[in-house]
């Protein structure tokens, strides 16, 4: 007797994955082939789109990040079928996808940018949260609206963002590097951007002019808990816009940063007490590091490699991230917003080019690593090797900064530009990106290449 055939799409191509990486590609694809069916699957019940896209220099992109409804994309692009399922498996070799609502998916090319889900410290603890969607993100703001206290542990881009963010609650920021930021920047920008942290915030916020989609009131039933954590994209640049981050208490910033250490272990509230162990108070000040002892109850404990117990409300876990890969290893041979807007349009275009039997070069936009985005309320711009990556000690570095105001640093090597790290409205950017691409020998110009008092871009017109 034959087995009873699954429901069946076909397309030529389908894209898995409702970010920004997957989008575009889709969305390329449509343009490239408006004759065809592209099979977009994602298994959230809204996309992420790139809006107000504006290409500030040759490499260097800026845009926003918009939540809209699937049907938004079918609107714009008729052939483009979203698919709203989480994926089941890749059949490689039948050039199939099978989804969790029972169907199968043929197709001729097909593009993975499924994303990926929170790295937590610890599974399953109802006082450890992870970041990652706008579900993830709103549960977090709940949180944080009965919260006195919390700690975050992680140093990368969503942690720099909470700790500036965060109003009225105290924040114990425990990473693991000697200064903050270490993905990104040197110590130098680290001590910049450190008083801006522990400085008063200024008043008010420009309200968010976006609209913003989400999953309230769809039909979650069909999820479990824990499958609700991995569905959804990444959280844009500019994510906790539109959010209230701000805590029980009536003040701005209080933060405190354990640095050079991780979570040994964490007690819920019982197990801290029979363990006879003893947490410590706030720090007072900045360079107070404190040894009184805590005699407030809280919810959880946290004990650190350095040997300090500190209790708190709740616990965020922004350690990163683990791709979503599962569904697509079994038997089968097989990370920054503006990148992936630049990796899903360039699949696109390699599958056209695939599929039309043409030749493609290297898209000019991965000559040069080139990321913009904003820390503390300042720009940040990313240029090349901006951390001396991979030049060995055979390099210098110029710096420029004013307090509050920029940050300067630019790698050299040979009398030749490398990477830049520009904290501020510098408006140096594309100068500097046309330097690092074309290579220009700047021996001569010395110091003078960071004067405040010299535009720089006269030079180089």
């Amino acid at each position: 007797m034959e087995a009873a055939r699954l429901p069946s799409t076909a397309g030529k191509f389908v894209v898995v994955g409702g970010g920004i990486a997957g989008v575009t590609c889709a969305e390329q694809l449509a343009i490239h082939f408006p004759s065809e069916d592209i099979l977009l699957i994602t298994a959230s019940p809204v996309i992420k789109a790139v809006t107000n896209f504006k290409q500030v220099s040759r490499v260097l992109e800026e845009f926003d990040v918009e939540e809209q409804p699937n049907t938004m994309l079918e609107n714009r692009f008729p052939n483009i079928k979203v698919i709203e399922s989480g994926v089941k498996q890749l059949k490689s070799e039948e050039h199939c996808i099978l989804t969790e609502d029972g169907n199968q998916h043929v197709y001729k090319k097909l593009c993975l940018c499924a994303g990926a889900k929170p790295k937590l410290i610890c599974e399953g603890n109802p006082y450890v949260l992870g970041i990652r969607d706008t579900d993830s993100a709103q549960e977090f703001q709940k949180q944080l609206t009965k919260a006195k206290r919390i700690m975050i542990i992680g140093n990368g881009g969503i942690a720099l963002e909470l700790v500036y963010e965060i109003e009225g609650c105290e924040v114990i920021w425990v990473i693991k590097d000697k200064a903050i930021g270490n993905t990104f920047f040197d110590a130098g920008a680290a001590e910049f951007l450190t008083s801006k942290l522990i400085a008063e915030k200024p008043e008010g916020k420009i309200a968010h002019r976006r609209t913003r989609y989400t999953t309230e009131g769809r039909k979650k039933e069909a999820r479990t808990k824990g499958d609700a954590a991995n569905v959804g994209s990444a959280l844009g640049p500019d994510w906790h816009e539109g959010l209230n981050l701000k805590g029980t208490k009536e003040f701005s910033h209080k933060i405190h940063i354990e640095t050079m250490c991780e979570v040994k272990k964490i007690y819920l509230q019982e197990e801290f007490r029979i363990s006879k162990k003893k947490s410590l108070t706030f720090p007072r000040d900045h360079n107070n590091q404190s040894v009184s002892t805590d005699k407030e109850i809280w919810p959880v404990y946290v004990e650190l490699t350095n040997e300090k117990i500190y209790g708190c409300d709740f616990i965020v876990s922004a350690t990163g991230v683990t791709p979503n890969i599962e569904p697509f290893l079994c038997g089968n041979n097989m990370r920054l917003w503006t990148q992936a807007r630049q990796m899903g349009w360039y699949a696109a275009k390699c599958m056209a080019a695939a599929t039309l039997g043409d030749s493609i070069d290297m898209d000019f936009s991965f000559e040069l690593f080139a990321h913009v985005t904003k820390f503390f309320n300042y720009k940040v711009v990313l240029l090349g090797k901006y951390n001396a990556q991979g030049l060995g000690s055979d390099h210098e570095l110029m710096l420029r900064c004013t307090k509050g105001q920029e940050y300067v640093k630019v790698v050299m090597q040979n009398g030749r530009m490398m990477g830049a790290v520009l904290i501020g409205e510098t408006d140096l950017e594309e100068t500097f990106e046309n330097l690092i691409l074309n290579q220009m020998n700047l021996s001569a110009y010395g110091e003078d290449l960071l004067d405040p008092d010299i535009d720089i871009e006269d030079y180089f017109d």
